[in-house]
C-alpha cells in the first residue's frame, strides 16, 4: 500500500512524458463542448453516457471510440483547446516536458486540412506552461502510401516535428511494413520511434529496432518474453515508454499487481512511465505513478530511477536534458527520499 510519503514523492518529483497521443487527452466534457460549438451530433446523449462507454476489451474496442471522439475537432481552435487542456494538466503533475503524439490521418480523412490541426497543436505548445515538442506518428492499419502522403503533407512543417511514430492496431501490421517512409524520415533528421511488444509479440520489437531504426519503444512491455532481446534492451539502453493504466485497461495485463515494470528495471531496462491515452484510460501522469507504486513494491530509488530515464531518454538538446535532470537530483537531495 502506498504511503503518504512515497505518494508525494512521485506527484511532485519532476518528470517528462514520452508517450501521450494528444487525442486521447480529450475529455467528455471538452468533446461535448467543442461538439456543440462545432455543430456536431455525438452518439451519446450526455458526458456521463459517454464516459461510461469507455470500457474496453482489446484494443480496437478502444480505437472504435478514440476515433468518433476525434470527429469533435475541426478548427484551428479546437486542436488549440485540446493541446493547452493537456498542457494545464500535466504541469499540475510536475510534468516539465513532453513529447505529443498526434495522428495527421484521422483528421485529413475527415476532410481537416494538416495546417489546421498542426498550428493549432504547435500554437498550444509555444503558449503552455511546460515545454512541448511534436511526434508524427502513422497508423499502422493503413497503407504504408498513405503514410508516404502524409508525410508529403507535413514537410512544409518539419520545423514544427521533432519526430516520427507508429501506432494504431498492432495485430496483423508488423514494423517492417513501414520500412520505406521511416527511412525517408531518418534521412530527413527526424527522430524514430514505434509502438511494439504491447499486444503485438517480442519480434515486433526486434523488426522496429532492426528495420525502421527506431531509437525508443513505446510500450515493448513483452520484451521479457524474449530473454536475448532483453538483454540487448538493456545493453544498447533502448528506452521503454511503459504505459500502466493503459495496459490494464486493454487487458495486457488483469491487474496492477501483474504488472512487470519493476521486472523492466531490475532487469536494467529504461522503462519510462507514461499515460498513452489519459481522458480514456483512467489517468494522467500522476495517477500512473501512483497506482504503480501503490501496487508494486516500488521504492523511491525506483522513483529517482524513472523521473531520470524519462528525460533521459528524451529527444532534448544535451544542456536542456542536463538541466531537467538536475532539477530531478535537486528534488532528491531535498526531500530526503533517498
Amino acid at each position: 500500500m502506498l504511503n503518504d510519503q512515497m505518494r508525494n514523492i512521485v506527484q511532485q518529483m519532476p518528470k517528462a512524458e514520452l508517450h501521450i497521443h494528444i487525442e486521447g487527452s480529450l475529455e467528455p466534457e471538452l468533446i461535448f463542448a467543442l461538439a456543440q460549438r462545432n455543430g456536431v451530433s455525438l452518439a451519446y446523449a450526455s458526458v456521463e453516457e459517454l464516459r461510461a462507454a469507455y470500457a474496453f476489451s482489446d484494443l480496437q474496442s478502444f480505437l472504435d471510440i478514440y476515433y468518433a471522439g476525434a470527429s469533435v475537432l475541426l478548427k484551428e481552435q479546437d486542436f488549440y483547446d485540446m493541446t493547452m487542456a493537456y498542457l494545464v494538466r500535466s504541469h499540475a503533475d510536475n510534468v516539465r516536458h513532453a513529447e505529443i503524439f498526434f495522428d495527421p490521418q484521422t483528421h485529413t480523412a475527415r476532410g481537416v486540412p494538416f495546417d489546421i490541426m498542426i498550428n493549432g497543436i504547435w500554437r498550444a505548445c509555444q503558449d503552455g506552461p511546460i515545454s512541448a515538442t511534436l511526434i508524427m506518428c502513422f497508423l499502422r492499419h493503413l497503407s504504408e502510401d498513405d503514410a508516404i502522403a502524409i508525410l508529403e503533407e507535413a514537410l512544409p512543417f518539419r520545423d514544427k516535428i521533432i519526430g516520427v511514430g507508429l501506432d494504431s492496431s498492432e495485430r496483423g501490421h508488423p514494423p517492417e511494413k513501414f520500412a520505406r517512409v521511416f527511412e525517408r524520415c531518418r534521412q530527413l533528421g527526424l527522430r524514430l520511434v514505434a509502438h511494439a511488444g504491447e499486444e503485438g509479440p517480442p519480434a515486433y520489437i526486434e523488426t522496429a529496432l532492426d528495420v525502421l531504426n527506431v531509437e525508443r519503444i513505446d510500450h515493448g512491455v513483452r520484451c521479457l518474453e524474449d530473454a536475448e532481446l532483453t538483454a540487448r534492451l538493456a545493453r544498447e539502453q533502448i528506452a521503454l515508454t511503459v504505459c500502466p493504466l493503459s495496459n490494464v485497461k486493454l487487458r495486457v495485463f488483469g491487474e496492477m499487481e501483474e504488472h512487470n515494470l519493476l521486472t523492466l528495471l531490475d532487469a536494467g531496462l529504461v522503462a519510462t512511465v507514461n499515460s498513452d491515452d489519459p481522458a480514456y484510460f483512467g489517468g494522467y501522469m500522476n495517477d500512473n505513478f501512483v497506482a504503480v507504486f501503490d501496487a508494486l513494491p516500488l521504492t523511491a530509488t525506483h522513483a529517482r530511477q524513472l523521473a531520470r530515464n524519462s528525460f533521459t531518454a528524451s529527444f532534448l538538446a544535451p544542456e536542456a536534458k542536463r538541466a531537467f535532470l538536475a532539477q530531478v537530483d535537486q528534488y532528491f537531495a531535498t526531500t530526503g527520499a533517498i
